[in-house]
């Protein structure tokens, strides 16, 4: 079975998608492209199918390397048979490539290894053939040879030899892992000296855990790990009952049948010993990774859908903006933005406590909203930022529907960057932030790709996943957001330009070197012009860069450039100039999609995706969220009481529940158990982020200020 025939199988596509997709990656072409412009080389195989084809193509020839070196490795060693060969070949997964390598791979000094260096693996063999009567008489031949001291000594040398053997066995390390898998449980129990520390800690609730393997949750195989790792509590691998079972079957799988009973005990005490000294450490070593491979993917998908919310939230297109980040002692930052996001003015108001000059800071912000003709409010939502909204509300200074609050997490880190510093290099952090805050309203995309996604503050546990895979698929939940909305190749920052499919950071440099030197793109071929931008780049970059208000009016759309051609035979067989057919339904739906894909100009699923992007050209595929004012119930923890019935707005989704803004400091927990009266399997299944809802508390916890809640439907 090839490779192809393997993924298909797996991801249940058809062969011939699988195999053009494959092809398409490794001529370089990106996920975005291929779906979304190879429709036809791929059979309509859509991001999610192509992103599968692309993981799984990885997979799968790591396995075939890792095939390739144990098969060489082996072959070495002059152990390579035409078994181990046909093993190897028909191994689907890497663990059934590890037990093969086993017995094979370089060991370091053992007890086994000693023992055969005094010339007692002979002895273990006529133990395990059977072909001994008296075990202590084959023994007595090795006394006196290579340092062995006695019979003792020679049956413990070979008894750790077959113990070796046993570990090694790929039937015994199956038996094993079937009993872990199907019973073995994680318990933790508090470590020395480390009660009160623990008991302080979020991870309390880990103090006297138990939990099986096959029903642990990925949130809590996390959170255990963690406290683990902080030494405050010690984690072990449970079997139970089933642990003398364990070792029968080890026995029975491995004990020669014909065994007289003076090897049986000998060999029966070797599994023994190998199966507490070696076969269980070693697979405990590998659910242990089985089970943090898995909950991190959990936590990485998590990460990445939240991450797409966030970055495919509605922008606040054509407006003005005036943007505080608010504070006490320093006071309020803000910042006049035009709908572009560039700076207009910035200065500073007293609006909360201790200085509080609300007369002062009414002035101020009435002359920043009617010099710069500003239309909506942008406002932090961190410290002192419910004082400050109280203060803007009750003066009046825009309509309540026109102040938005919105998320600082990661305003700081953006502030303080290379980026940040490069774009406002005469303005300090406080400003920067501000401003981050406003452009995050006017357009969230461009604004958050500017920060490293692992800083926005969603998802669970980011910090004890694997970080190489976790920055992987937030990059590329970026790449796909940056281009499933395209890019205005003219006002886009480097960072957003870096994302688009095919340009990467040093064209992305490149670009906005050209432009600053050139000025405004008047084309899309004008990318050619860039250094070092070749022909290659710009088939993968052209259709998701955008050129507003330019010479050709279809460089506004998503229909790429090597199509161009098409719209001008729709145009021709209907009689009209191309730039008619631009958002005119009449004439678009009198195109005869099938006739026209007859010709030879194009596929028919090009055809149509370019009659869906003519129906509404420069369309922004992000939707209109409720950006309706958020009115709180309540405006501190202390008001907070059980059965009270509150507004929210989800901020952050885990997979154990979703955490929900009160309009207070302390966020409210809305467990995966409290969302629906029906078992749901993942918290998105009923909410998004950003989503207004309607819950009930129904805990407080006043010494950890935590708020349990129950989702109304």
């Amino acid at each position: 079975m090839t490779i192809y025939q393997k993924i298909a199988e797996k991801l249940s596509l058809p062969l011939k998608s699988v195999q053009a997709a494959a092809e398409l990656l490794d001529e370089g072409a990106t996920v975005p492209f291929i779906s979304r412009y190879r429709k036809e080389r791929t059979g309509s195989l859509d991001e999610v199918s192509v992103r599968g084809v692309e993981n799984a193509l990885k997979t799968e020839r790591e396995l075939e390397a890792r095939k390739a070196f144990v098969k060489e490795a082996i072959a070495a060693a002059g152990a390579l048979s035409p078994a181990i060969e046909s093993s190897l070949d028909n191994a689907s997964t890497m663990t059934e490539v590890e037990d093969i390598y086993a017995p094979y791979k370089p060991k370091k000094r053992t007890r086994a290894t000693m023992a055969r260096e005094k010339g007692l693996e002979p002895l273990a063999k006529m133990i395990m053939s059977c072909r001994v009567d008296s075990c202590d008489s084959a023994a007595s031949r090795f006394v006196g040879k290579n340092g062995v001291a006695d019979i003792d000594e020679a049956l413990a040398g070979a008894s750790d030899i077959i113990a070796e053997w046993a570990s090694e066995s790929p039937r015994l390390r199956n038996i094993t892992r079937n009993s872990y898998r199907r019973s073995a449980s994680l318990v933790s129990t508090v470590a020395k000296g480390k009660e009160k520390e623990l008991a302080e800690s979020p991870l309390a609730g880990y103090s006297d855990f138990s939990q099986t393997v096959r029903r642990m949750p990925s949130h809590q195989y996390l959170a255990l790990r963690r406290a683990e790792r902080e030494g405050m509590i010690k984690v072990k691998f449970s079997l139970g009952d089933e642990s003398d079972r364990l070792d029968e079957s080890l026995c029975r799988a491995f004990v020669p049948r014909q065994a007289g009973r003076d090897c049986v005990g000998i060999i029966e005490e070797a599994v023994a010993d190998a199966s507490k000294r070696l076969l269980r450490p070693s697979v405990e070593n590998e659910i242990a990774a089985e089970l943090k491979e898995e909950a991190d993917r959990v936590a990485i998908d998590i990460f990445s859908d939240n991450l797409r919310q966030l970055l495919l939230a509605s922008p606040l297109k054509g407006k003005r903006v005036l943007a505080l980040d608010p504070g006490y002692r320093t006071g309020c930052k803000v910042v006049a933005l035009d709908a572009q996001g560039n700076l207009l003015e910035d200065t500073v108001i007293y609006a909360a406590p201790p200085k509080e000059d609300i007369a002062g800071a009414r002035r101020t912000l009435e002359r920043l909203i009617k010099t710069h003709r500003l239309d909506a409010i942008a406002l932090g939502n961190g410290t002192a930022s419910r004082e400050t909204e109280r203060f803007l509300k009750s003066n009046s200074l825009m309509p309540q529907e026109a102040i938005y609050i919105v998320s600082e997490n990661g305003a700081s880190v953006y502030s303080a960057s290379d980026l940040a510093r490069q774009e406002f290099p005469d303005k300090d952090v406080t400003v920067r932030g501000a401003v981050s805050i406003g452009r995050r309203l006017i357009d969230p995309l461009a604004e958050l790709v500017k920060i490293d996604p692992k800083s926005i503050g969603v998802g669970q546990y980011q910090h004890d996943v694997d970080q190489n895979n976790l920055k992987n698929a937030l990059d590329y939940t970026v790449m796909s957001c940056v281009n499933a909305v395209g890019v205005d190749v003219n006002t886009a920052s480097e960072k957003l330009l870096s994302y688009v499919s095919g340009i990467g950071p040093a064209l992305a440099a490149n670009i906005v070197a050209y432009r600053v030197k050139n000025g405004d793109f008047q084309t899309r071929k004008d990318l050619k012009k860039v250094p070092r931008l070749g022909d290659k780049a710009f088939e993968l970059a052209a259709g998701f860069l955008r050129v507003p208000r330019g010479k050709e009016p279809l460089d506004n759309t998503g229909i790429h450039p090597e199509s161009y051609h098409v719209v001008n035979a729709m145009a021709k067989d209907l009689g009209v100039h191309p730039g008619d057919l631009a958002a005119d339904n009449v004439l678009l739906d009198r195109v005869n999609a099938e006739k026209l894909a007859s010709t030879g100009v194009a596929g028919i699923e090009t055809i149509c995706d370019i009659i869906t992007e003519l129906r509404k050209p420069g369309r922004d595929p992000r939707t209109d969220d409720d950006n309706e004012a958020f009115v709180p119930g309540v405006g501190d923890f202390s008001e907070v009481r059980e059965g009270m019935l509150l507004p929210g707005i989800v901020n952050n989704i885990t997979a154990f529940g979703a955490f929900v803004n009160l309009g207070i400091k302390e966020n409210g927990l809305i467990h995966i158990s409290q969302m629906s009266r029906r078992r749901i399997n993942s918290v998105n299944e009923v909410l998004k982020l950003g989503q207004r809802v309607e819950v009930r508390v129904v805990d407080i916890d006043p010494a950890r200020k935590r708020i349990g809640l129950s989702l109304l439907v």
